[in-house]
């Protein structure tokens, strides 16, 4: 039997994880070691496999080396296969055509801030995935938690997408973006000069989440009206599975998706399993008030870019038209729309 590409089994069953919501510590151990096994010659990796001296190589351990012993004898490897048969159930036929409709994700991630993998590894997924393009939205400097970037940081990122823009010469893009905090008093949380530079602009509350209802609409209502935004992620900032559950935050949903219709701001669709946010009856209710949407992963690793089901899902089941989805447009209608 033919050698199987044992780096990019390794990729997969990371992927593959990633999307399954798998522990960070799992997914890491087959990321590590298709790194480092990259970084080999085909022929040096056989070799090592021969002389079982794979796990002696920094990264690799006994479950990844045996994986790669199986690709490299052109067998799939058991770990992938056990994966694969575990995938889950398509998507209904409306939920597979508005997937399809969409063109590019608005809402990602790197290791810059909280994300697990490097630009290059999301970007190399989406593409693999089939988008045009994708928005990097890391955090903003105030979400110490998950390392938001300053000024300073987003500006050295600015640089690397225009580099990898460039090597990609057009066969996609990369755009580029911020998840800002709303600040308690509805000011963004970056500044607004860098801002302007930007892509996207994904606006999202953080913080202070129990405020009393009038002061989070207030808070909201402003952000909203900042012609800097737009998209309005996550709305209510619920968690509705795992360890964090959270519930939602209150606010004045009428005059915030009035707002957001009026303004421009779409309203993000967020497809991570644990938030699944806007709740249904909200989601119909930005329906009726003619918002524009998007459908975003908000991933923080490159299999979570495959969880746009979760949001396409909930979107054809509360009536959102997919020409009212803005990242199902090409690339020069989003960018213009948001420039």
């Amino acid at each position: 039997m033919s050698a199987r590409d044992a780096v990019a089994d390794l990729r997969r069953i990371a992927f593959l994880l990633e999307r399954a919501h798998e522990s960070t510590y799992r997914v890491r151990a087959f990321r590590t070691a298709a790194a480092v096994l990259a970084r080999r010659d085909p022929d040096e990796l056989t070799q090592l496999a021969l002389s079982g001296e794979l796990v002696r190589l920094k990264g690799v351990g006994e479950v990844t080396a045996r994986c790669v012993i199986e690709s490299l004898t052109g067998e799939e490897p058991v770990y992938l296969r056990r994966l694969e048969a575990t995938e889950g159930t398509p998507l209904d036929e409306a939920a597979q055509g508005m997937r399809e409709a969409i063109r590019g994700d608005c809402h990602s991630h790197t290791d810059a801030s909280d994300g697990g993998s490097p630009l290059r590894e999301m970007v190399q997924t989406a593409r693999e995935l089939g988008h045009d393009y994708l928005v990097i939205t890391d955090h903003s400097p105030r979400l110490t938690v998950a390392n938001g970037l300053s000024a300073e940081r987003l500006r050295a990122q600015l640089d690397q997408v225009a580099e990898l823009n460039a090597e990609l010469d057009g066969q996609f893009r990369v755009l580029t973006g911020i998840e800002v905090d709303i600040n308690e008093d509805g000011s963004l949380d970056q500044d607004p000069d860098l801002l302007s530079e930007l892509d996207i602009v994904v606006a999202s509350v953080h913080s202070k989440l129990r405020m009393q209802r009038a002061d989070m609409t207030r808070r909201m209502l402003k952000a909203i009206a900042n012609p800097l935004v737009d998209v309005l992620g996550h709305c209510t900032g619920r968690m509705v599975t795992g360890k964090r559950k959270r519930p939602e935050s209150e606010f004045d949903a009428a005059a915030v998706f009035a707002a957001c219709a009026e303004g421009g701001v779409a309203v993000e669709v967020n497809s991570r399993p644990e938030r699944l946010d806007p709740p249904k009856r909200l989601l119909r209710l930005a329906v009726e008030a003619g918002c524009e949407f998007t459908i975003d992963t908000d991933a923080h690793a490159p299999g979570q870019l495959d969880w746009l089901g979760n949001g396409c899902e909930r979107a054809v089941a509360c009536g959102v038209p997919a020409e009212r989805v803005i990242n199902t447009w090409p690339v020069e209608r989003l960018l213009a729309r948001s420039r």
